[in-house]
């Protein structure tokens, strides 16, 4: 007997197998829908609009302060210190006498020199006034004495030749006067030469020779002064002595220093920048020296852009000299100095930290959109210093740029705005009141003038 199943068994499965489909169906549609509707990561960033301001371009660097004029004196003999004018601190003016050298030997080579200089200049002096004018005199009587000779002797030769002549002289008488005639015209010829010779070279040989030996006397004395002078150690510049080394009895090296003076009321500081800083600076650019532990920075002004590069560091030399003489600057001290290479009056800012660069090696800035997402602009930027950047191009005054939390930020990322922090708000209130404040003076003696 087969057994009898009833209908409504079937029935009851079939309800139960189309409730499980339904419900799977339902827990997949509803997977689905939880998938889909997953909501977008949202960023929090602040914003700071872009806006109208003046702005600086400044360079800083550490610097090493220097005395625009500094001398440091050697003596150029060697000789024991005998005397000290100068202590360390000591002001001193150009050409004021600051030691003085142990110098008996070189005062007695001196006055020795002295004399033979005066001995040599009065033989000069009387070659010129009294030697040469006689011998120039003898010469002349010579001469003549000798012309007066040759004409009487050949007087007496012409007399004698007659009677020769007529056979009323012997021989021996006419050859005798035909040897004195010779002899006289020799004499008078001898001292002719003589006298021209006197008058040609021997006048210009004769003051030759004397002023070369009053020359060489008086090169010989100048020189044992200069030796004399070398003793006496003198400023070459107005400042204040920095340095002695020595005391007295201590034997002074020749080119070994023993004083330096240094000129403080001109103070430099000396620091060495980066090329491609360096080539936007010029010559009477503002600069400050910030020295460490005082806020007050001391105004100056760049004196110097080294026209060659430093092939030890790769960097250029910057002088930036302070403009007043100021206590508290030191040579030797080192210093900040900032100077500004160049100023733009309302130039469209931006925040720097808000300035990224992308893989392209290009700049650009983070802006909140309107629908609350992220849009990311290349710009073009100008002077640029730590707090803001100039905009030439790519945004406009008044757009919301991130100014925190948009580093790395993808495009198009959905963002909420955060308020700035209480002390930030109060900052700018009270940036804004001073702003006030001082609208508020500037117009008050506008009205009274008025009333």
């Amino acid at each position: 007997m087969k057994p009898t199943i009833h209908p409504g068994i079937f029935r009851r499965r079939g309800l139960a197998l189309v409730s499980l489909v339904s419900a799977s169906t339902l827990f997949l549609l509803g997977s689905c829908g939880k998938k889909e509707s997953k909501k977008e990561p949202v960023v929090t960033v602040q914003v700071t609009p872009a806006k109208r301001a003046t702005i600086s371009q400044t360079i800083s660097a550490e610097a090493v302060v220097y005395p625009l004029q500094q001398a440091t004196i050697a003596p150029k003999i060697t000789s024991t210190v005998k005397q000290f004018l100068v202590q360390r601190g000591s002001r001193v003016k150009k050409g004021q006498l600051l030691a003085v050298l142990e110098n008996k030997d070189l005062t007695a080579a001196a006055e020795a020199s002295k004399g033979d200089f005066e001995q040599a200049d009065a033989a000069y002096v009387t070659t010129v006034n009294a030697g040469l004018p006689q011998q120039i005199q003898k010469a002349e009587l010579d001469a003549l004495t000798a012309k007066s000779a040759f004409d009487a002797q050949q007087k007496v030769y012409r007399s004698r030749k007659e009677l020769f002549e007529q056979g009323a002289l012997p021989r021996r008488e006419f050859d005798a006067a035909e040897v004195a005639l010779a002899q006289a015209r020799s004499l008078n010829e001898q001292a002719q030469r003589q006298l021209a010779d006197l008058h040609r070279l021997g006048k210009e040989q004769a003051l030759k020779a004397a002023q070369g030996s009053r020359m060489s006397a008086e090169g010989k004395y100048r020189g044992a002064e200069a030796q004399l002078s070398y003793s006496e150690i003198r400023s070459p510049i107005d400042g204040y002595v920095t340095e002695r080394p020595l005391y007295v009895g201590d034997l002074a090296t020749a080119n070994q220093p023993i004083l330096t003076v240094m000129d403080t009321s001109r103070l430099i500081a000396k620091s060495h920048v980066p090329q491609s800083e360096a080539a936007i600076l010029k010559v009477g650019n503002p600069a400050e020296l910030k020295i460490h532990g005082i806020d007050e920075p001391i105004k100056g002004r760049v004196s110097l852009v080294s026209p060659a590069l430093d092939p030890g560091s790769t960097t250029i030399e910057v002088w930036a000299e302070a403009i007043k003489p100021n206590p508290a600057l030191k040579p030797g001290m080192t210093v900040e100095v900032t100077m500004t290479a160049k100023t733009v009056k309302e130039a469209l800012v931006v925040p720097t930290p808000a300035v990224f660069k992308n893989n392209e090696g290009a700049d650009y800035v983070v802006i909140a959109a309107s629908d609350g997402h992220a849009r990311l602009k290349t710009v073009q930027i100008g002077v640029r210093d730590a707090e803001f950047s100039q905009v030439l191009s790519g945004v406009t005054v008044g757009d919301p740029v991130i100014s925190s939390g948009g580093y790395a930020l993808p495009d198009n990322t959905q963002i909420k705005i955060e308020a700035p922090a209480a002390e930030e708000k109060e900052a700018r209130d009270k940036a804004g009141d001073e702003e006030k404040d001082k609208k508020s003076a500037e117009a008050r003696p506008a009205k009274k003038g008025k009333e």
